[in-house]
């Protein structure tokens, strides 16, 4: 046996490996279910920051409403941080409203 048929021989068995792979092995396992790595990255800062930001933003609201209720800062200071706090954890969901709205 030559050298060019052991070469051809190999070529034939990767080949029907290949075809053999491509058949059983489904699309779906293939495929990026989540997106990007970006995408997966950006996610979970976004959980990260929302779970770590939640219960500072709580005690930023209660320690500004007591100092409201004693008279050392306005109660405009108050809704001004409420309405801030909403649009910052409300991002994500202001941002796809407004790609909806514009049909983006």
């Amino acid at each position: 046996m030559n050298h060019r048929s052991k070469f051809r021989g190999r070529a034939c068995n990767f080949q029907g490996a290949a075809l053999l792979l491509a058949v059983v092995i489904p699309e779906s396992v293939l495929a990026q279910v989540a997106g990007s790595p970006f995408e997966t990255g950006a996610n979970s800062l976004v959980d990260f920051a929302q779970t770590i930001g939640t219960p500072i933003a709580a005690l930023i609201i209660i320690g500004l409403a007591i100092a409201a209720a004693v008279g050392k800062v306005s109660w405009g200071l108050v809704i001004g941080a409420v309405v801030g706090i909403a649009c910052i954890f409300g991002a994500p969901t202001i941002v796809t409203w407004i790609q909806g709205l514009f049909g983006v």
